[in-house]
């Protein structure tokens, strides 16, 4: 009996450590060979998806209940010699640990994010593998192992066409701060006639659109039987030559205005590639013959570039524009709270909700994609919304990196970092410099949102016509709010802003 207790006792010893001694699941990534001439250094994310179309990197961004589970870390050298683990010990979204996934089939995929200049996912000489179907567990002892075997092309400029053309723009600013060759891209589109009317010159519309919208943008527009291109050459369209600026930067959208990170994307703009661009598609050149909009991020960076730039530019017309008054970053007043993801009630603050209200994400769990996301597993870094804009608004670090306005794992918000963000809050810049920008803005700012916007936008709106309501000089502009209206909307149509923008940039004005 003592002998077969003791058996016994061994075979519990000898079970738990091997236990100990198990590997936990984990995930073996490598660079397949020729695909490559160096070792690659980036962002490693291993993304588990429970459906199979989209592919998981295509699902990548969606912070919602459906969300992917997302394991991420810094990699560096890596090649098909040097692979790299991913496990318990990588950053994890939505589980704490990848240790924590629950048991069953999942479409796994490995994304390696290295392009330095463009932080998105699916930018030009990204890597990543073929998704495959495995059974997995976080309780399970299984190394996978992942191949990067697919490149994406490096980058190539569309073609032309008879109106729509492509540029890539090298800008000498912006090359001096990143200290690298740097460049803007921009999509153009002409007027109808331009072609029959060899010396007309032409106002220029210079076009924004939503988060990460690139240059490209122009062709979809333009596509046969758009409703855009119908109205664009419509007889009764008013004649712009229109000019789209690119979402891509180092650290996401750079939201087109100087920034300590992202280095001098306005001047760049106003300086370089506007006059030069008004040169070679023989536009009118002249302040009065400039015009903005925008909508969502373009509803931010037109209105800041007519606010920063209030001599060069004749008028903007921003839709559901971010953030215009940090006193409403969405639902975060970052002067006076505490804390970003949870309100001073003691809950859960909402990021994005449905018009009726319902919410569908809260800000703890976008931030907490982002890190995963982000290098140094900060959301800081990720290229994600929250990103964005501490790169744009934000101080740059002794380690050249942006400054977080809160903790990536508390959301406690540093005071000394959100008083730096004050020149980026727009109402507060026109608040305190009314009486001389005043007069410069007169009868250009064109404001409208829904007041059920998704991202709860409407709010910094309200707080900024509360100021242009009282403010003197009258600003002699307009804001209007769409009762019931998610993200998205605006008061005025293609061809009833464009007729707008006519009257403003006439010359017999």
């Amino acid at each position: 009996m003592k002998k077969q207790l003791l058996l016994g006792k061994c075979f519990v010893w000898l079970q738990l450590i091997a236990a100990l001694n198990a590997q936990a699941l984990q995930f073996e990534v490598s660079l397949a060979t020729n695909l490559a001439s160096s070792p690659q250094s980036g962002r490693l994310l291993v993304l588990l998806c429970t459906k199979e179309d989209p592919q998981p990197r295509f699902q990548l961004g969606n912070a919602g209940k459906d969300a992917p589970y997302v394991f991420g870390m810094d990699t560096t050298n890596l090649s098909p010699s040097n692979s790299w683990v991913v496990d318990e010990h990588s950053a994890a979204f939505p589980v704490a640990s990848l240790q924590d996934l629950p048991e069953g089939d999942y479409f796994a995929q490995t994304i390696l994010m290295c392009n330095p200049d463009n932080r998105m996912p699916h930018a030009p000489g990204n890597f990543f593998s073929q998704s495959i179907k495995l059974h997995l567990s976080g309780k399970s002892s299984v190394t996978n192992v992942l191949t990067l075997d697919h490149r994406l092309p490096d980058e190539v400029i569309p073609p032309d066409t008879d109106l729509v053309k492509y540029l890539k723009f090298p800008s000498p600013l912006l090359s001096r701060f990143h200290g690298r060759p740097m460049f803007l891209r921009v999509g153009i589109i002409l007027p109808r006639d331009y072609a029959k009317e060899p010396v007309k010159k032409y106002p220029l519309w210079i076009r924004i659109g939503g988060l990460d919208s690139r240059f490209t943008h122009v062709g979809s527009l333009m596509q046969e039987k758009s409703g855009f291109r119908n109205t664009w050459l419509a007889d009764s369209t008013p004649r712009f030559i229109m000019l789209q600026l690119d979402g891509a930067g180092p650290l996401g959208d750079p939201y087109q205005v100087n920034s300590a990170n992202n280095g001098p994307f306005g001047d760049a703009i106003t300086q370089e590639l506007i006059p030069s661009l008004e040169k070679m598609f023989r536009a009118q050149g002249t302040p009065r013959s400039r015009v903005l909009s925008g909508l969502s991020t373009g509803g931010w960076a037109s209105l800041a570039l007519q606010i920063f730039y209030p001599d060069f530019f004749n008028g903007t017309w921003s839709s559901c524009p971010d953030g215009i008054d940090f006193r409403a970053l969405e639902l975060i007043n970052i002067y006076e709270d505490d804390n970003a993801f949870v309100n001073k009630y003691g809950f859960e603050r909402p990021g994005d909700r449905a018009v009726n209200g319902d919410v569908r994400v809260i800000v703890r769990r976008e931030v907490a994609l982002e890190n995963v996301m982000g290098t140094g597993s900060s959301w800081t870094m990720s290229g994600g919304q929250w990103c964005d804009w501490n790169a744009v608004y934000g101080p740059r670090g002794a380690d050249g990196r942006p400054v977080p306005l809160w903790d990536p794992a508390t959301g406690k918000i540093d005071r000394s970092v959100a008083d730096q963000w004050k020149k980026y809050d727009l109402r507060l810049i026109c608040q305190q410099n009314w009486k001389t920008l005043g007069p410069k803005l007169r009868g250009k700012l064109h404001l409208s949102v829904g007041d059920s916007d998704n991202f709860f936008l409407n709010n910094a709106v309200h707080l900024m016509d509360e100021f242009l309501q009282h403010a003197d000089p009258p600003y002699e502009g307009r804001v209007v709010y769409g009762p019931q209206k998610g993200h998205g909307w605006s008061d005025v149509d293609l061809l009833q802003m464009l007729k707008e923008m006519e009257k403003a940039t006439s010359m017999n004005q």
